[in-house]
């Protein structure tokens, strides 16, 4: 199997038609919805809270709220609807877990987007979660992650699956590959590639993402939308304090299963890591915008769709 991961890979221009990169529409469909970007800050609990969902639905960005505070999805689901806001949570495969899906049907309450959120999706349990939403909420968009193969897509497609999450530990959090030897880390965009051969769904990447460059590189290799981590962390807006250290500003990221996400010692798969502060959320979405704008004008087109048809370099020192 050759394998590949973003920093061996140059994508090669063609020639652009565009007058300026900011002619060039960065925007994408996910469902029933649009958004401004082809990018999701990562359901983490140091990446984004309800404040933070709130203010990227308001300004047409796609997220996730996390799983990590089980007893508000609920009322989140409503309260963000009841804005006219597009509601998008996730969720686990306990059995507390089924009763949140029949309080929402009791309730005629669906939510826009449920993401299933557990390390290993290529699981008899997960089929049985996507089995009995779509069973009981229908019209919500199903997201399922994470995977890593293609045999795992064909599966969970075939299951009820709207769209699938690929990435098994290549976050900047995660230990995945030292704790146990499994996982996508090293050659993610390779995994990206493989996936997509055999997915007829929309495929977000998840993890190992650590410049804007990389989204256009997920993009050309089968991905519809990529989930950001460490490079949302850290902000205005992301949750968290302000950690002053050898007169630096950061804050705290740390992986969803981490033993702090946890609070115990337990099969821990992830770390906790400072983030250097950035400042406003804003300017790194806007600068994500213009650097894929950038990406679209090298790769000849006016839009998104461009990127998957450019031509590519492995580079060999990697």
């Amino acid at each position: 199997m050759k394998t590949f991961d973003y920093d061996a890979i140059r994508l090669l221009p063609k020639k652009s038609v565009l007058k300026s990169r900011r002619e060039a529409d960065t925007s994408v469909t996910l469902g029933k919805h649009t958004f401004k970007l082809p990018v999701m800050p990562a359901n983490m609990a140091t990446v984004i809270d309800e404040n933070l969902a709130e203010w990227l639905a308001s300004n047409g960005y796609f997220y996730v709220m996390h799983r990590f505070q089980p007893e508000t999805r609920f009322d989140f689901v409503q309260n963000i609807q009841s804005k006219g806001l597009i509601a998008s949570i996730s969720l686990g495969i306990t059995d507390g877990e089924y009763a949140l899906i029949d309080q929402f049907k009791e309730a005629q309450l669906t939510p826009d987007y449920i993401t299933i959120d557990v390390a290993h999706g290529h699981s008899d349990y997960v089929i049985k979660m996507v089995t009995y939403i779509k069973e009981n909420l229908p019209d919500t968009f199903l997201i399922v992650g994470n995977l890593g193969t293609p045999e795992a897509i064909v599966e969970i497609e075939a299951a009820g699956a709207d769209a699938t999450k690929v990435g098994i530990g290549p976050g900047k959090a995660c230990i995945t590959k030292d704790k146990t030897g499994f996982g996508t880390n090293g050659w993610q965009l390779a995994a990206i590639a493989q996936c997509a051969q055999v997915a007829t769904k929309p495929i977000i990447a998840d993890g190992g993402i650590r410049h804007n460059g990389d989204i256009a590189k997920s993009i050309r290799f089968g991905a519809t939308m990529v989930m950001v981590g460490s490079m949302f962390a850290g902000h205005d807006e992301t949750p968290g304090d302000l950690i002053e250290q050898d007169g630096k500003t950061y804050k705290a990221y740390f992986g969803s299963a981490s033993a702090y996400q946890k609070g115990h010692s337990h099969n821990v798969e992830g770390r906790k890591l400072l983030v250097p502060y950035k400042g406003p959320i804003q300017n790194t979405l806007t600068e994500m915008e213009e650097d894929i704008q950038s990406a679209i004008s090298y790769a000849g087109g006016r839009d998104l769709s461009s990127l998957k048809t450019v031509d590519y370099v492995v580079l060999t020192d990697y």
